[in-house]
């Protein structure tokens, strides 16, 4: 089921938008319309359905519009034109009293720069949209242990964020986002700000609570070692315009062009395959030649990396199951190669 439909998306910064939406419509793309109007293109007719409960990654460099993009969904943008619905409800039809209503039970939001009150303390903090929710002192001063638990950040509750690092202020940052428990999470840039070895932590943090909580999770970034590693689907973003959407092996595989190439080019395969995407389908393979004793079983959802010593180094070949033990296809070392090799 999709949880954010986003349709036929335009963003245009300046003066007249409307008067400039016909010459974005005719194909006109953002450098021309800067030059010859002033006027700057955030979007220009993007379209994404999101599932409830998946991450989903949107990507691009600088100026590509994915911070854009995201603040359509809670409406901190209004589009020049398009339709934004979450649960099938037309959230830019909302008034002023209903959209703070939906910001505050559906969706919260994480910064890149935490955006915590340096007055509260932790736990205050973490309970604030509790406080802004008037829910009992008591009730949501244990809501919040709660999260501070979660995110393992106990014996700090009464510290102030100046007196935490980077990477224990985004923690709290995620903390307060999800103790009023929304249905969705906005992360724009959320990881952006902190060291590598403590950005690496905070994205299996976040990976680990995903499959206890089962949020859908619209995630912001520039990195695409970041977008592989979280995101369930990855919508990637240049001037505006949405040059692909898939899931990590479709952009690693098949990338849509040059821009989605250059992003791809370095990036280590193995890590980011799985059985199923490169196995010959159990129908399409002749198994005839195959010693039996060489063939071993291993899950569709096994990182190529796991299995190259056997396939590459002893030349077997794997029968890749399902969950049920259901052959679904072979792998050899011809498959492994051609993945690997692969533009």
């Amino acid at each position: 089921m999709s949880k954010i439909e986003i349709k036929n998306i335009y963003k245009i910064f300046g003066n007249y938008p409307d008067q400039i939406l016909p010459m974005v419509k005719e194909g006109a793309n953002k450098e021309l319309v800067m030059e010859e109007t002033g006027h700057t293109v955030g979007l220009d007719n993007v379209s994404i359905s999101i599932k409830e409960g998946e991450i989903f990654v949107c990507m691009g460099l600088s100026g590509s519009g994915k911070s854009t993009l995201i603040r359509h969904i809670n409406r901190l943008i209004d589009p020049t034109a398009g339709q934004v619905t979450v649960d099938g409800v037309d959230v830019l039809s909302l008034d002023d009293k209903e959209i703070l209503d939906f910001r505050k039970k559906t969706m919260s939001m994480v910064f890149q720069r935490f955006g915590l009150f340096p007055h509260k303390t932790i736990i205050e903090n973490v309970a604030y949209g509790l406080e802004i929710q008037k829910v009992p002192e008591d009730q949501r001063k244990e809501i919040a242990q709660g999260q501070i638990d979660s995110v393992g950040l106990q014996g700090f509750e009464h510290q102030y964020p100046a007196q935490l690092s980077g990477g224990m202020q985004q923690r709290v940052g995620l903390a307060r986002a999800l103790a009023t428990d929304p249905q969705i999470l906005l992360m724009d840039e959320a990881f952006s700000a902190l060291d590598p070895l403590i950005r690496s932590d905070m994205q299996k943090q976040l990976i680990e609570l995903q499959s206890k909580l089962k949020k859908t999770i619209v995630f912001i970034t520039h990195d695409l070692d970041e977008s592989l590693k979280l995101g369930d689907h990855i919508g990637i973003l240049n001037g505006g315009r949405l040059v692909q959407v898939g899931r990590p092996e479709d952009i690693i595989m098949n990338p849509a062009d040059d821009y989605v190439k250059a992003f791809v080019k370095d990036v280590n395969r193995t890590k980011v395959l799985r059985a199923q995407t490169i196995m010959t389908k159990k129908d399409q393979f002749d198994a005839t030649n195959i010693n039996p004793s060489t063939i071993y079983k291993i899950d569709e959802n096994t990182m190529i990396e796991e299995i190259i010593p056997k396939v590459l180094k002893e030349r077997c070949t794997m029968n890749v199951v399902d969950k049920s033990g259901n052959t679904k296809g072979y792998i050899t070392s011809d498959e492994l190669s051609e993945a690997l090799t692969k533009h």
